[in-house]
């Protein structure tokens, strides 16, 4: 697989992903869902200050040694995507990377200059981009997240322990276009590792076939 195609996967990714994330966060309040007609797919504006799927940790600290890890990540991906390229590994593999890769990126670009970049979103108030001051400095931004999934919602039965009688929905986490790359990049490779990497293999164990005609009259020194 060419370099040049998984540049253009990665950079579709990011722009849908941004363009996305921009979009939702100049046009709607925090905690605000965009009307798309259907009871199953949903946007839905919020903000995480963590991790994919909203996970934290650590307050200030914690997301600065979040947005370096995520650096250290991508840069490292940068210099493994051109190897994995370069020694022709199978075309599944290297798209899953790319997809991942990607998605990191993606991600990182919130958490580096969303801070700087855009006014704090609270439930009234629909934030502008390049304001006098942003919500938050360098490596501090929050990553945006707007695709809420509700597929099925009901009420656990009241006979089950601690839940019965909750409500219950499924789908119930809300991400965005970066950490969907990240996942299906993971969980394809997770499903297929045994077939990319014995494809891998078995391309590198091809024997390379020449037109060149062979005399025993070449002397090898």
């Amino acid at each position: 697989m060419k370099l040049r195609y998984v540049v253009l996967i990665i950079a579709l990714i990011i722009f849908g992903d941004q363009a996305l994330k921009i979009w939702i966060k100049t046009s709607y309040p925090y905690g605000n869902t965009g009307v798309t007609g259907l009871n199953w797919f949903q946007l839905y504006f919020i903000e995480n200050k963590g991790m994919a799927w909203g996970w934290e940790f650590g307050g200030n600290w914690g997301k600065m040694t979040l947005t370096l890890f995520r650096l250290a990540a991508v840069i490292f991906g940068t210099w493994y995507l051109g190897k994995i390229v370069k020694k022709n590994y199978s075309r599944g593999f290297i798209v899953c990377a790319a997809l991942i890769y990607a998605g990191a990126l993606g991600n990182l670009i919130d958490s580096m200059f969303y801070g700087l970049l855009f006014e704090e979103s609270d439930y009234s108030h629909v934030a502008k981009m390049f304001p006098a001051h942003g919500y938050a400095g360098f490596l501090h931004g929050w990553v945006v997240d707007m695709l809420s999934f509700p597929i099925i919602k009901s009420t656990f039965p009241s006979w089950l322990p601690f839940v019965g009688g909750d409500d219950f929905v499924f789908f119930s986490p809300i991400f965005n276009i970066a950490d969907a790359s990240i996942s299906t990049g993971v969980i394809t490779l997770l499903l297929f590792q045994k077939r990319f990497f014995k494809k891998h293999k078995a391309e590198e164990n091809t024997p390379v076939v020449t037109n060149a005609e062979i005399s025993d009259k070449v002397e090898v020194l």
